[in-house]
């Protein structure tokens, strides 16, 4: 019997010591949470203050790419098709406007020039003919109708005619200096622009569709910086705002910029578009060039804190929300620009303005949080 008394009663307590560790587990402070008592907060020097929104002035340091407007970019086709002759562009090589950039040669093009020739000196008699008939008309020597047919022969011819010389215009002939002496199976194709080739699509003796494209030229005057800043930090970018960029190959040297316009629209990398006018443009850029910004912003409303209230821990960045009764808990956030001791926070998982967190001594208390925590 005594035995079975000590057996009970070793039950007994062991039921004890498991209801006590689940109340235990029941008041368990929160994680990432810490209450201290007056004196540890007075030991360790610990001073809150309220979030509040601040004016900054700073530098928002963005990536970007050199870039060129689509009515700066020209794609060089032939209207007609035919084959390719002769041409000695390369990617990166420039060119001026009116410059010969490609030599173009088809049967079809002979056979152009033949009909203008044909239906000009066919107008020639038709107007004559057209002019004659209305003068006998004119003193009832023929009838209405003999009249009427050489008008509508003259209009017509006159179409035709017309019609040639437009397609003779857009491949680059001239059709009041074309003669049956002149007349040439090649016609050359001229650059429209003053700038760089970027792409060559085709190589000698190569068909080509009207459809096609031969080249891709560039032209440079209208180059600009296109930076990419995310959408946390749009409010703070305007026209008319100072940037300063550099480039991969020479990081010690900035050329200044002016924010030109900001997109409208927010993409699936929550982020959107700067465009940026060169006041001095560099001689190397090249559409798709690396570049590095700073964007200056004035007078910025952020919500901001000192910077001794940013903890970091680990990859992140935290401050300390005093929650009353001397209880303290976590919040990540991010940090933006700094000025003259503040730095920009913005909370992760919501507003941080009102709120009232720890300004000094921030880490002894997060070391406290952690040990607490290693503890347990």
């Amino acid at each position: 019997m005594r035995y079975l008394y000590i057996i009970s009663l070793l039950a007994l307590m062991t039921a004890c010591a498991s209801k006590k560790q689940t109340e235990e587990k029941l008041h368990a402070v929160p994680e990432n949470t810490v209450t201290l008592t007056a004196e540890q907060i007075k030991n360790a020097g610990i001073e809150t203050g309220i979030i509040q929104k601040k004016s900054l002035n700073s530098e928002l340091k963005v990536h970007g790419l050199v870039d060129v407007p689509p009515q700066n970019i020209v794609s060089i086709s032939f209207p007609l098709g035919g084959y390719l002759k002769n041409t000695k562009l390369l990617p990166g090589m420039h060119v001026n406007k009116g410059e010969v950039i490609a030599i173009m040669e088809d049967q079809a093009l002979i056979q152009l020039q033949q009909d203008y020739l044909v239906a000009q000196a066919k107008l020639q008699y038709t107007e004559k003919d057209f002019e004659r008939q209305k003068m006998l008309n004119e003193n009832k020597v023929n009838a209405d109708k003999v009249y009427q047919q050489a008008q509508a022969e003259f209009a017509s011819q006159k179409v035709l005619v017309k019609g040639y010389s437009e397609k003779l215009k857009l491949i680059g002939i001239t059709p009041d200096k074309l003669t049956e002496s002149t007349i040439s199976r090649s016609v050359p194709l001229y650059s429209p622009i003053k700038g760089f080739v970027s792409k060559v699509n085709v190589n000698i003796g190569k068909y080509v569709n009207p459809s096609e494209v031969l080249f891709e030229l560039i032209n440079p005057d209208d180059i600009h910086a296109v930076l990419t800043v995310f959408e946390k930090d749009l409010s703070k970018v305007n026209p008319k705002q100072k940037v300063m960029v550099t480039f991969v190959d020479d990081p010690s040297t900035e050329y200044e910029c002016e924010v030109l316009l900001v997109t409208k629209n927010v993409d699936d990398n929550r982020s959107a578009l700067v465009h940026c006018h060169f006041e001095e443009q560099p001689k190397q850029l090249l559409p798709g060039m690396f570049l590095n910004a700073r964007i200056k912003v004035s007078n910025a409303e952020v919500t901001a804190v000192p910077e001794a209230a940013v903890v970091r821990y680990g990859n992140d960045e935290f401050v300390l929300e005093d929650r009353g009764s001397s209880s303290f808990h976590l919040l990540p956030v991010l940090t933006g620009m700094k000025e003259d001791g503040m730095v920009e926070v913005t909370g992760k998982t919501g507003d941080l303005t009102g709120k009232t967190v720890i300004i000094k001594n921030a880490y002894a208390v997060l070391s406290q949080m952690k040990n607490a925590g290693e503890e347990e």
